[in-house]
């Protein structure tokens, strides 16, 4: 199996992604779509910010490498009514069967990033958007002091393997210049690619931040993995801790809930 679809079919990211979705509407919101409009969420999970791209008006097809995310993602539109969406399996860094020039709108949050080749998603994300449309993306920033998952995966980085030769880090997204680079090899001119800070928040009614620990520990693949490898060096109890304080210092609500606000980079391309 594809490395990356492995890990984002372990554990269930969508319990997750359930702590997310007020930042996912409120993103959508900004974006100010105006029907009618096609659509193409890449990496979209089960449906962040594809179902209230729908339940604006869009015609939305949403991609992601998971199948067990694209059926729980059918499910949820199937639930809301949603004619006008559709969740099915595909590669961000080749995305078969989708024509040039097929959607206004390309969306990835915290999705294509995860992808193993970079260059291939923007040139990609490129191809299948029209000319005249937008591609909006959002990606975690690495070492960035505000962000609870690039503190989360930092951590977890360190009680992991090396990762296999060629690898590029999902983090690399997060950078300026990196973003620049990738976008205009797939014939975008720099002046039209901006790029700006926005914040996600994880919000959840569980105030124990133990409890939120193991959402992660147990539902989130990049964790779950980090948990397996320091279980077998005898470290396990040691990363738990880090994590956890980690959360207790992120925490900002003062109600007995879980309210973590994470900074990411968002990015805009005119095509």
């Amino acid at each position: 199996m594809n490395p990356n679809q492995a890990l984002w079919e372990k554990g269930d990211f969508t319990v997750i992604a359930a702590t997310m979705r007020h930042s996912g509407d409120a993103l959508v919101q900004s974006l100010g779509v105006t029907p009618p409009l096609r659509a193409l969420d890449l990496g979209c999970g089960d449906g962040t910010t594809a179902l209230p791209l729908a339940e604006r008006g869009a015609e939305v097809l949403g991609i992601d490498i998971a199948n067990n995310l694209v059926a729980a993602g059918n499910k949820r539109a199937a639930e809301a009514g949603l004619t006008n969406l559709k969740f099915q399996q595909g590669d961000a860094c080749q995305l078969d069967g989708i024509e040039n020039h097929s959607f206004d709108l390309s969306l990835s949050v915290f999705g294509a990033m995860f992808a193993p080749k970079p260059f291939e998603v923007a040139k990609e994300l490129v191809r299948v958007t029209k000319p005249g449309g937008r591609i909006v993306m959002g990606n975690w920033i690495p070492n960035d002091p505000t962000s609870f998952v690039s503190k989360l995966l930092k951590i977890s980085s360190a009680y992991t393997p090396p990762p296999p030769e060629g690898f590029i880090s999902p983090m690399t997204w997060g950078i300026n210049a990196n973003v620049i680079e990738r976008f205009t090899a797939a014939g975008i001119p720099s002046e039209n690619i901006s790029m700006e800070k926005d914040t996600f928040h994880f919000k959840t009614p569980i105030g124990n931040p133990q409890e939120f620990v193991e959402i992660f520990t147990r539902f989130y693949g990049p964790t779950m993995n980090a948990v397996e490898a320091a279980e077998k060096n005898g470290k396990k109890d040691q990363l738990l801790s880090e994590i956890l304080e980690l959360v207790k210092t992120e925490n900002k609500s003062t109600e007995g809930t879980i309210s973590i606000a994470a900074t990411f980079l968002r990015v805009t391309v005119n095509t």
